[in-house]
């Protein structure tokens, strides 16, 4: 057990202050919320608690007239720019989302949870946006709405959910599916990424082996070849025209390639070229399926989510159009959110629409007869996203071999345009 010294504020609004046993610091917060008392300060120290009174008064106490003052420590400003090394990645958030439901569970009260969270956050761009929603909440404004002024790490998606919590009165259970959705986003994300380093690995190796040879290794040999042999071998001419272009002109092919690269993103930032790359993706031969699934699963997914958590089956539909992240398919959910909209049920447009499979519309339309349409959107959900996985590991298991083959016929082709040479100069020699 430690020791924590406190002040606080009472349900009546006298200042107090103490020392309180309890195994960590969120313990301590519970421990104190349940005998109504608000801190405005809690830390650590070696005091025998019984020589310390546990509700000593102190009206000397210079402490904020809200009840639920933030434990901000001085000089603690609202979140500037995020600089070079401050990112916040997605999994920070994910882990947020999941203790700051743990905290609702447990009884804490909001502000009380946002000031535990922002004393033992350690990223500093995490810890001032939990110093803005402190500021926020404490300023009168719901969760929700201090969420919303922060749009690049809570989407529209996750508010929504948020203020539906609050509205229905159930905020710790909407926190705890909201936490349950994002860590599944990102147990998906995880494995397509470990299942695709490897064959990345492979590519990026065999290019940087073959351009290294391109043009340190080779130009030097081709230079003796040339003083040795009038006319090369047609394979080790291909091979002296491309690594020379490479060695006196890769300025200009670095700068084509960044020119390229910025056309790209620049096309993908359009409307228009975001919508036909969104189309492509969707069509292609083998990846298409896979898009689709995970396109489809998500939809799914989310859309469950947010009707067991309360919220009507059109403004779902609205939510869902804007985070599916594939424009050619939330084109598709507005097209099924404006029928939906007209008193039709959501299997009748996705059956004429063609988005999903006939079984996942034949359950969709199954949940709406009896009512549990949360239960089985997740299980189609379910469904694709394991059709996605499967989908990935094949196409995986079949692209490394693939690469490794490229790779090596490469290298193969060099070693053969150099060996060429070599056997007619020996030849020769004879």
């Amino acid at each position: 057990m430690s020791s924590f010294r406190y002040q606080a504020v009472e349900s009546g609004g006298d200042a107090t202050r103490g020392v309180i046993e309890a195994s960590d610091r969120k313990t301590a917060l519970m421990l104190l919320s349940q005998r109504g008392l608000f801190p405005s300060t809690l830390e650590a120290c070696e005091a025998d608690p019984s020589k310390i009174l546990a509700s000593e008064p102190s009206r000397a106490l210079a402490l904020p007239a809200s009840a639920g003052a933030a434990l901000l420590p001085k000089g603690e400003g609202l979140p500037r720019r995020f600089g070079v090394g401050r990112r916040i990645k997605r999994k920070e958030v994910t882990m947020l989302t999941r203790e700051m439901a743990s905290l609702l569970e447990a009884g804490i009260p909001i502000l009380q949870a946002l000031n535990g969270l922002f004393e033992e956050e350690e990223n500093p761009a995490l810890r001032q946006t939990l110093a803005a929603l402190c500021d926020s909440v404490r300023k009168g404004a719901s969760l929700s709405t201090a969420l919303g002024e922060h749009p690049q790490l809570f989407n529209k998606l996750y508010c929504s959910m948020v203020q539906v919590g609050e509205e229905a009165g159930a905020l710790q259970n909407v926190m705890t599916d909201l936490a349950d959705l994002l860590e599944h986003e990102d147990e998906v994300r995880g494995e397509v990424v470990a299942a695709v380093s490897y064959p990345v690995f492979v590519l990026a190796f065999g290019l940087f082996t073959v351009i290294l040879l391109m043009t340190v290794v080779l130009p030097r040999l081709f230079g003796m070849l040339e003083e040795m042999l009038h006319s090369l071998p047609l394979p080790t001419l291909i091979l002296l025209r491309v690594s020379g272009a490479l060695n006196h002109y890769w300025p200009l092919f670095l700068l084509l390639a960044g020119g390229g690269l910025l056309g790209w993103r620049h096309l993908l930032k359009t409307p228009r070229g975001a919508r036909w790359w969104d189309g492509l993706k969707l069509k292609l031969p083998i990846m298409g399926a896979v898009f689709r699934a995970a396109a489809l699963g998500r939809f799914a997914r989310t859309l469950g989510t947010l009707v067991k958590s309360g919220v009507s089956l059109l403004p779902a539909l609205k939510i869902v159009e804007n985070t599916i992240g594939n424009l050619v398919l939330a084109q598709l959910i507005g097209r099924v959110a404006e029928e939906t909209r007209g008193g039709d049920s959501l299997a009748a447009p996705l059956r004429k629409l063609g988005m999903f499979p006939k079984n996942a519309v034949q359950m969709i339309s199954v949940g709406e007869e009896t009512g549990r349409l949360d239960e089985m959107l997740l299980k189609v959900a379910h469904i694709e996203e394991r059709h996605m996985r499967t989908r990935t590991k094949t196409l995986i298991s079949l692209l490394a071999p693939a690469l490794i083959l490229v790779v090596g016929a490469l290298v193969g082709f060099m070693v053969i345009a150099l060996l060429l040479p070599i056997f007619r100069m020996s030849q020769a020699v004879r």
